[in-house]
């Protein structure tokens, strides 16, 4: 029984080495950066406005609701 413990114990410390190791080289060689993610969010004037006008909405309507 002990010796089952101790291999389980084993893999899974050599599973978390394996795993540790390829977070770690994901991360440096960049991996996990998505610089064009920020470059193709080109949203324009008008939508940015009508997202403000329906936020303001929503909220006054929140506001209404409350009153009643």
């Amino acid at each position: 029984m002990t010796n089952v413990l101790m291999m389980m114990i084993g893999v899974s410390i050599f599973i978390f080495f394996i795993a540790l190791l390829s977070l770690l080289w994901g991360i440096k060689n960049k991996q996990f950066d998505d610089d064009y993610k920020f470059t193709s969010l080109n949203d324009s004037e008008e939508s940015l406005q009508n997202a403000i006008k329906m936020e303001e909405r929503r909220k006054r309507l929140l506001k209404d609701k409350e009153k009643k």
